[in-house]
């Protein structure tokens, strides 16, 4: 089966081959004879019914520095491709937001990974509030009392954005932090929304697992390790990649997830869990998968690929 594929995703140019997801998913397809086409989601537009885009054809090779070469842009009915795939790094914002509402309108012909919909309404650090059982004590609020009270409950917290990512923006709050002051009014000019205040955990010390679930399986792990002088084990923020297996708490996490995860429609979601207690599901564009398959896991990408020719079948 040769599909025709197209990439949302940010410019090619400025990922990092060595660990991107995204590009490990285009090899893969690439590999297996799909047609591949990419466009920036800036470039999306809705003519009457029709959602289109000057898309490119796409080549990619897994070469630092001469990864891809595109073809000359041609503007197209997204509907005309067999997969969509919906790989762009937030911020989750309005921009973020109307893309999904444009591409899913192309749904059930042509499918969407992760659904648009399902994307749009599972924000990241929302979404993993309907499991409170699985998480440690967490606070969204920008209520100065509620989190004064929190903080007096809990001790030592951790404070970040809503709808930050790749460690941007994280705190390690101590009780009687004097930089607490100038860090909320920081966050309160800086943030419209509320953000997140969370039990600070001191086993991050040993590392914050992402756990990468495929249509609500397991299927592949590696444990995030941070910097001595760091508090963020996220790997573009400097956190060392080691190989791991999962805890029978961890099983049991991803086993809760699963129903709710493949009725919703995402197919590729990465979880994040430290010391046995899950702190986020990331359903945007999910990394780890190329470190995981560097570190003698399993070829994730294979995997979700095997998933998608299923679902196109």
């Amino acid at each position: 089966m040769k599909l025709n594929v197209a990439v949302q995703m940010d410019p090619i140019a400025r990922i990092n081959v060595r660990g991107d997801s995204t590009f490990a998913l285009l090899l893969e397809a690439q590999k297996r004879g799909h047609g591949l086409s990419y466009y920036t989601p800036d470039k999306l537009s809705q003519k009457g019914a029709d959602i289109v885009a000057p898309v490119q054809p796409l080549t990619v090779r897994d070469e630092v520095d001469d990864h891809f070469t595109l073809g000359e842009p041609k503007r197209e009915s997204l509907s005309a491709f067999d997969v969509i795939l919906l790989r762009q790094d937030p911020p989750f914002d309005l921009a973020y937001i109307t893309s999904t509402h444009l591409l899913e309108r192309l749904q059930p012909k042509t499918l969407v990974v992760n659904d648009p919909a399902a994307v749009r309404n599972a924000p990241e650090k929302l979404f993993v509030m309907e499991f409170p059982q699985l998480m440690p004590p967490t606070l969204i609020s920008r209520d100065l009392d509620e989190i004064n009270a929190f903080r007096d409950q809990f001790g030592a917290v951790v404070m970040k954005p809503l709808h930050g990512h790749g460690g941007a923006a994280v705190f390690r709050i101590m009780p009687q932090d004097m930089n607490f002051g100038s860090l909320f009014d920081m966050f309160s000019v800086t943030f419209r929304e509320q953000w997140v205040i969370q039990q600070f955990l001191p086993n991050v010390k040993h590392g914050d697992k992402r756990i990468i679930l495929v249509d609500g399986e397991f299927a592949g792990a590696v444990n995030r390790v941070p910097a001595a002088d760091d508090l963020r084990s996220n790997m573009v923020r400097g956190g060392a990649a080691a190989a791991t297996e999962l805890t029978d708490r961890e099983r049991e996490i991803c086993t809760t997830l699963g129903p709710a995860l493949r009725k919703r429609g995402l197919l590729f979601v990465g979880i994040d869990v430290i010391d046995d207690k899950l702190t986020e599901i990331n359903v945007t564009s999910p990394t780890g998968i190329r470190a995981i398959s560097r570190l003698g896991g399993p070829d994730i990408a294979a995997k979700i690929w095997d998933v998608i020719e299923s679902k196109r079948s």
